[in-house]
């Protein structure tokens, strides 16, 4: 079975953008130097003589940004001729194994660290002042937290119910208490790297059910919750990436808030891309995260969120940040779905049966038809063909079910004839395309059965109604039955 590969890895194309200068005086010279690129002495002691790493998050994981050699005395220096993009980001041990302590890298990258290894939540930061309000806010935190947990801790040993209610509230109390403290930053320093970091953190509190002509309004909370969900953030800015904090609330937005119907994923994804394209690293970021979520779905038709990206984005023109292989994927793989979406019309099959006969999926009557491609010599088809079977003769048959059955090659016909009828499959329309019908598509560039279907894997299964529109494809043969049976019902309602 092969598998499909997907999108690992994007090539970020960023023109650095030149400075010129159009004044004369020596000191506005001075000053664009100053503001250019980032220069960051360190002193780390006791590493001496050695690389020391500065590093930042992304997205879900981490990466190096650059290297700073440490002399005989401890010291070092971070500099670069571009700016670094602003978020968190923390120095790195020289064996890459341990994160010495975090800072902020805010739009002034020129400021001095001063840090012992054996006091990291102490680094002496001088030149910022979003890193001296960080370092601030950091001991208030480690303080608050420290307590919270010891409190939740000592429940273990809490003597009566009394005395775990006393805990549990006093827990609370520490935890309103610190949440104050960075509404207070946030007031006090609207404009700050760290009030943004903060409204990335912050997920909005749960209200209470309102009445509404007396009755409870029960959707009342997950409406506020969605509305209120990215309060305060911004999907153009570049420094919410560089957070361990964004792409978890962003998954969990998808999870928690968003119905996994298709139709309602692509306009969050819309507005969520439109509101990024002016982000050099967030735009990117997202297009590939959303595609490699979608290109191979958790759900059944949310392949059609893939077909959107790539309709709406990459045939485009936004490729630029994908290497050839993965361009190569993105554009077959949308050529393979767009004609098998869920509730489209099947693409017509017309096909040569056992005896050498044309037969159309166009002309077979029944409530149900069952598209199956799979081939003989299939592990996987060897042993759910004869269940499909055994379910269809059970139960699908009754209802109004037919099968069309295609061997996905032409290589074997002898094998194929004497599976059928070991398998006593004879209830069942099978088909398969002769050589000279898959030479002429090839010929004249006409799309057949494999890309129209999607067949890149056997069995690849199909469920249509009566009208030959798709209803399921690429379940289980248990989630199928599910499907009928529920159709069913309603059919009958």
């Amino acid at each position: 079975m092969k598998q499909l590969l997907l999108v690992t890895s994007i090539f970020f194309c960023i023109a650095a953008t030149a400075q010129k200068n159009t004044g004369s005086s020596k000191p506005n010279a001075a000053k664009e130097a100053v503001n250019k690129g980032y220069n960051i002495p360190i002193t780390l002691t006791p590493y001496k003589n050695c690389y020391i790493y500065l590093g930042s998050y992304y997205g879900k994981g981490k990466t190096l940004s650059d290297s700073a050699w440490l002399n005989d005395k401890s010291e070092g220096i971070f500099k670069g001729n571009e700016k670094l993009t602003g978020g968190i980001y923390f120095i790195v041990s020289p064996s890459k194994t341990l994160i010495e302590f975090e800072l902020l890298m805010d739009d002034k990258q020129h400021f001095s660290i001063v840090a012992d290894t054996s006091k990291r939540v102490n680094p002496q930061i001088k030149g910022s002042a979003d890193n001296d309000l960080f370092m601030t806010y950091s001991k208030v935190s480690l303080e608050k937290g420290q307590k919270i947990q010891h409190l939740k801790a000592s429940l273990a040993t809490a003597k009566s119910t009394k005395d775990s209610t006393t805990i549990r509230e006093e827990a609370i109390k520490t935890e309103k208490e610190l949440q104050a403290y960075r509404e207070k930053i946030i007031k006090d320093n609207p404009n700050s790297l760290l009030t943004t970091l903060f409204h990335v953190m912050k997920r909005p509190e749960t209200p209470e059910i309102p009445i509404v002509d007396g009755k409870p309004d029960s959707l009342y909370p997950y409406r506020y919750m969605k509305e209120h969900y990215w309060d305060g953030v911004d999907f153009f800015d570049d420094r919410i990436l560089r957070t361990p904090f964004f792409d978890p609330k962003l998954e969990d937005y998808f999870k928690y808030y968003i119905s996994p119907e298709a139709d309602s994923i692509i306009p969050e994804i819309k507005i969520m891309l439109l509101s990024a394209r002016t982000g050099k690293e967030m735009f990117p970021y997202l297009l590939i995260k959303f595609t490699n979520k979608y290109v191979k779905p958790e759900y059944m038709g949310q392949d059609k969120v893939f077909l959107y990206l790539f309709n709406d984005f990459y045939s485009k023109g936004d490729t630029t940040y994908l290497d050839a292989a993965s361009r190569k994927m993105i554009f077959e793989r949308a050529y393979s779905l767009m004609a098998n979406q869920i509730g489209e019309p099947a693409p017509p099959l017309v096909l040569t049966d056992t005896l050498g006969k044309s037969k159309s999926l166009y002309d077979v009557n029944a409530n149900y038809t069952l598209v199956i491609f799979w081939d003989p010599h299939c592990g996987h088809c060897k042993e759910q063909i004869p269940r499909i079977d055994s379910m269809y003769e059970a139960k699908w048959k009754a209802l109004g079910m037919k099968v069309f059955s295609v061997y996905i090659y032409n290589d074997n016909i002898p094998d194929w004839k004497k599976f059928i009828n070991e398998k006593k499959l004879f209830d069942w329309i099978h088909v398969y395309q002769t050589e000279e019908v898959k030479e002429y598509e090839a010929k004249n560039n006409i799309a057949g059965f494999r890309q129209l279907y999607d067949a890149r894997v056997t069995p690849t299964i199909y469920l249509l109604d009566d009208k030959k529109r798709i209803i399921a494809k690429q379940l289980a043969m248990e989630q199928f039955d599910e499907i009928i049976t529920a159709k069913t019902k309603q059919t009958k309602k």
